[in-house]
């Protein structure tokens, strides 16, 4: 059987969806060496230098144009797909129209049913339309969590037999504990364990505005506060509460952190704060725990499943709570130790083999039937 990677979200800004195809599919495809296996996006040599995972026996890269969604969907899947004779193609969230070959998916949320304040129209219609006929017409659904996949069954009325769950999980090579790469931080004038850190997209849902409010409450002495991410939309708001913050000669913002650097930035951050308004996973405060630092997050979506009863958890829009947690992880030690030692025992639960494996089966079971 041949099968088809859509890893055209590897070609983007860095975001969850992005980590996921890179470690499930590479596992997947050192599970099943009975299938072939192509890794299509446009970076194709860069991609080879730096994901030897993918360097298999059974693994093929092939060039897919960056272009725009539309014209991706519509031309360059499809010529792909008959171009590369697939009998399965793997997206996320879509699926090419027409398809030329059987399909799964991955959705890893439908945030725009649920919270449609924080989606632009255009996508929010686009994504109606669309994501529901993915996930009618696959041969099999799959998402990131068990919020997620109660959202899409509720919502699409689809079979629960039709849809898995395939949890997102950690690189423990990458995000580990201890002091490695503390070298790395005199670039950007951190001193360990002597910063505040949140990590996310530049954009209204991860309620940056929220987090600065709270960090204005906090003693002259605070720490720095660090946000990593990239610009995406509506982010004025952020920089207009930065401008207005008595704080804001302390507020760093990172838009270049390379990848080799966000795992060094979260081992030594004093404590991690998240305080989306929604997520149907929530990566970030995943790799805050397994790196080994406190967490706070917001008590929504998915993030009560991730983090658990292992981080301090907060009404998304209080503020006041908020400006108490960090005051709570930043003055007590007692309670930046019990949340470590909590929060990695929680993210052990995580892991990327176990999303692999449901998807090697669902491979396995669909080669069965065409063979039937």
């Amino acid at each position: 059987m041949k099968i088809g990677f859509d890893l055209h979200v590897v070609d983007g800004i860095f975001q969850g969806s992005r980590s996921h195809v890179l470690e499930v599919f590479s596992r997947v495809a050192r599970l099943c060496p009975e299938f072939e296996f192509y890794a299509m996006l446009d970076g194709v040599d860069e991609f080879k230098r730096k994901h030897p995972a993918f360097d298999l026996p059974n693994v093929k890269l092939a060039k897919l144009p960056h272009t725009g969604a539309i014209k991706r969907l519509a031309v360059e899947l499809p010529r792909m797909q008959k171009q590369l004779k697939l009998d399965l193609l793997h997206s996320q969230y879509i699926i090419p129209f027409p398809s030329r070959s059987k399909t799964m998916v991955t959705i890893h949320d439908v945030l725009f049913e649920s919270h449609p304040e924080f989606f632009q129209p255009f996508f929010r219609l686009r994504s109606r339309l669309l994501m529901r006929l993915a996930a009618y017409q696959s041969e099999h659904v799959f998402t990131v969590s068990q919020f997620s996949q109660r959202e899409i069954i509720r919502r699409y009325k689809l079979a629960p037999q039709k849809i898995s769950v395939t949890p997102n999980g950690v690189d423990y090579q990458r995000f580990y504990p201890g002091k490695a790469g503390e070298e790395m931080l005199a670039r950007r004038g951190l001193k360990s364990g002597q910063y505040l850190l949140t990590v996310g997209r530049l954009e209204p849902r991860k309620n940056h505005v929220t987090l600065l409010k709270a960090y204005a409450q906090l003693a002259d002495d605070a720490p720095p506060l660090v946000i990593v991410g990239q610009k995406d939309f509506g982010f004025d708001a952020m920089f207009a509460e930065i401008g207005g913050n008595r704080f804001r000669d302390r507020v760093l913002i990172l838009e270049d952190v390379a990848e080799a650097e966000l795992p060094v930035l979260y081992r030594h951050c004093l404590a991690f704060a998240y305080p989306s308004l929604a997520e149907g996973f929530g990566m970030p405060p995943l790799e805050a725990l397994a790196s080994g630092v406190p967490v706070i997050v917001a008590d929504n979506t998915a993030l009560t499943e991730v983090v658990g009863t292992a981080g301090l958890l907060v009404g998304s829009t209080d503020v006041n709570a908020l400006a108490g947690a960090l005051r709570e992880v930043v003055d007590n030690p007692a309670t930046r130790a019990r949340l470590i030692e909590q929060g990695l025992a929680q993210a052990a639960h995580f892991s990327w083999d176990i999303a692999a494996q449901e998807v090697a089966a669902r491979y396995r079971a669909l080669a069965a039937s065409k063979r039937a």
